[in-house]
């Protein structure tokens, strides 16, 4: 019996990760399922406001005006441009980006064509337009 078991370690060995790496392939694909079926059905739930009841009216005028510390303009950062070598790099990155792409459907095939062939275009120019 012993030399039984012995024998067959290396084939229950196999058999046990031959049945890990199964479940492990079949949970993965169930999880890719369904991240993409929840993509594809999500909409948006409608906007609920609330109802409005008259507030009793307050006078304005005795509470302190409220001054921002620091003006709005100080708190926007403006980056410099983009030159356009960059930007045609750019555009060819997504281009391959584009055709790495597959398809789910006619519709998508169509929309991801038309996409490539903007793309095209901006990288053919003379000059890229400035957004």
């Amino acid at each position: 019996m012993e030399s039984r078991v012995q024998r067959l370690k290396f084939a229950w060995r196999i058999f046990m990760i031959a049945n890990f790496g199964l479940g492990a392939y079949i949970f993965a694909m169930a999880k890719m399922k369904e991240g993409s079926s929840k993509s594809e059905k999500q909409v948006e739930a409608p906007l609920v406001v609330p109802a409005v009841t008259s507030a009793p009216k307050v006078d304005r005028s005795e509470e302190p005006e409220i001054v921002a510390a620091t003006p709005i303009a100080e708190l926007m950062k403006v980056h410099e441009p983009i030159s356009e070598d960059e930007q045609r790099d750019l555009f060819k990155w997504i281009l391959n980006e584009k055709r790495k792409a597959k398809p789910r459907n006619r519709d998508e095939k169509r929309r991801i064509d038309e996409e490539k062939s903007i793309l095209k275009q901006f990288i053919r120019a003379d000059s890229i337009p400035s957004l």
